[in-house]
This record gives C-alpha cells, sequence and structure tokens, in this order.
C-alpha cells in the first residue's frame, strides 16, 4: 500500500501550490529552455503537439529533436521551435548515434521530454537511456515507448513517467485490471522501484513520488481519450518543468488543466468530436483561470 493516503488533486490544491513565479522582464532562457525529443516518419505530429502544448504553459526556448526524415516538414509547421533531425534505424527509431547531435541543446536545458510518437520500443528505450549520463540535474519526462527504459532498472536521478493503465501492466507485468483496481498502490510500488515520479492515467489519475507522497485526481471526460491528447499532456508537463516546476508539481498541474481543458471543449463541442490539437489552447485557458 502506500505510505500515506493521496490527497485529492484539484483547482484548490493548484492555488495552494503556486508555479514558479516568472517576471515581467523575464526573457526567453529564464523562462526555461525544453528539449522535445519525439515524432517519426509515420508519426510526426506527436512532437507538434506536444511542442505546442509545451509552450501555450510558458516554456520559453524550444528545441525539438526528431527523425531526419520529417525535421523539414516540422520545422515548418513549428516556426517557433528549433528542430534537429536525428539518424534512424530502417524500423524508424532514433540510433543512438544521434545522441551526440542533441549535445550543445542538453548543456540549456532545463527540462527534456522524451517519447512522444516515437517508433520502434526498443530503440526509443535505448535512446532514452543512453541520454541519462547527459541529464544529470535536468528535469526528465518520459512518455509513451520510452517508458520502456524504466524495465532496465532504476533510474540514477528521479524522472517522470505518465502511463496509463494498459502500459503500466506492460511495464510492471501485472495485469490490466488489478491496476485499473488500485492504481494508488501500482503507482506508489512503481514509483519506489524505478525511482520515478510516476502518474497512473485513467478516469482516477493517481500520482505517486518515490519518497511515499501521492495525490489523485478525479475527472475530465471521454473525448479526451482520442489520438494525440496524450501527447499534449506530456508536452505540458514537460513545458511546466522548463519554466522551474518539479516533476510532481508540473505533473499534478498538468493532469488538472489537461482535464479542465475537456470540460471546456466539451462544453463548446460537445462530449466527444474535439481534437487533441484544440487542447492546448483551452489548458492555456484554465492555466489562466486557476494561476490568475
Amino acid at each position: 500500500m502506500t505510505s500515506t493516503p493521496p490527497l485529492p488533486l484539484d483547482a484548490g490544491a493548484l492555488r495552494d501550490w503556486p508555479l514558479p513565479a516568472l517576471s515581467d522582464d523575464a526573457d526567453k532562457e529564464a523562462r526555461g529552455q525544453l528539449l522535445v525529443v519525439a515524432g517519426s516518419r509515420e508519426i510526426p505530429g506527436a512532437a507538434l503537439l506536444a511542442a505546442t502544448a509545451a509552450l501555450r504553459m510558458g516554456a520559453g526556448k524550444l528545441v525539438i529533436a526528431t527523425g531526419e526524415s520529417v525535421a523539414t516538414g516540422l520545422a515548418l509547421a513549428m516556426p517557433e521551435a528549433r528542430v534537429i533531425g536525428l539518424p534512424e534505424t530502417p524500423a524508424g527509431g532514433f540510433r543512438l548515434d544521434g545522441i551526440e547531435r542533441l549535445e550543445a541543446s542538453l548543456e540549456g536545458a532545463n527540462a527534456i521530454l522524451v517519447g512522444p510518437g516515437m517508433m520502434e520500443t526498443a530503440a526509443t528505450a535505448a535512446f532514452a537511456r543512453g541520454l541519462l549520463p547527459l541529464l544529470a540535474g535536468r528535469r526528465l519526462v518520459l512518455d509513451a515507448a520510452a517508458m520502456d527504459a524504466a524495465m532496465a532498472g532504476p533510474f540514477p536521478e528521479p524522472v517522470l513517467l505518465t502511463p496509463h493503465a494498459g502500459e503500466m501492466a506492460h511495464l510492471t507485468g501485472a495485469g490490466k485490471q488489478a491496476v485499473l483496481a488500485d492504481p494508488a498502490t501500482a503507482a506508489w510500488e512503481a514509483a519506489r522501484r524505478w525511482n520515478a515520479v510516476v502518474a497512473v492515467k485513467g478516469a482516477a489519475t493517481v500520482l505517486a513520488t518515490p519518497d511515499g507522497r501521492c495525490w489523485r485526481h478525479e475527472g475530465g471526460n471521454c473525448g479526451l481519450a482520442t489520438s494525440g491528447s496524450g501527447d499534449t499532456l506530456a508536452g505540458a508537463i514537460a513545458g511546466l518543468c522548463a519554466r522551474g516546476a518539479t516533476l510532481e508539481q508540473a505533473c499534478a498541474w498538468g493532469v488538472v488543466l489537461h482535464a479542465q481543458a475537456g470540460d471546456r471543449l466539451a462544453a463548446r463541442r460537445g462530449a466527444v468530436g474535439y481534437l487533441a490539437r484544440e487542447i492546448p489552447d483551452a489548458m492555456l485557458e484554465a492555466l489562466n483561470a486557476i494561476a490568475g
């Protein structure tokens, strides 16, 4: 069991846990630098969704690393970002020798997101693990296939993982129904085992830290269960990390804002049918409403 019962996570909790303040004269470096490693030749839009959400949450400077085959198109679609093309495996993953192309960008990065839309799970997990020696002291968010890096053992420094129940079952070997029945225990045991902040996503999302703290959020709607929605959540969390939030704070804010964005879009467009590309703007509305 978790060491403490989960605390409620809602808009009120966020107001009592304010994000790091940004001064009016802050430049883009002061607002935080983010590296997003994402996308692939079949799913380039995942990088675009995550990067857009990160900027909507206030990240100041953005670099995207994606496959060479789609880098130019992504750079045109995302003029706010520098885009770096990485060498690809025949199956569409990123080759390990591409890490050297990121070293200069990593030096200035406050936060790194790895995983949205990346192909070839084994190559993605290996790429994420290969980055770890270069990331000391930086906030790292692993999403989608990059979360398989946890299966190699505990991380040297805490990272953030945001699996849904199916992904958690895959990572731990537990049954999906067991995760759904007790997400708090699943999240906390994984957090302790991997030295990670873990958020098990679902109708009720549970967030746990390696030292036993735990929060539970209930809300959102079925419209959020759409392609690309998870990419926007991962990007938003990474953007909040870039501007100075801790892993657990960024995740808490991201989860609540994502759910509230779904409610806002459902009110405007209906319970289902809104698109993931619409979520970042609605998250910004929710952020402004809570943070003032």
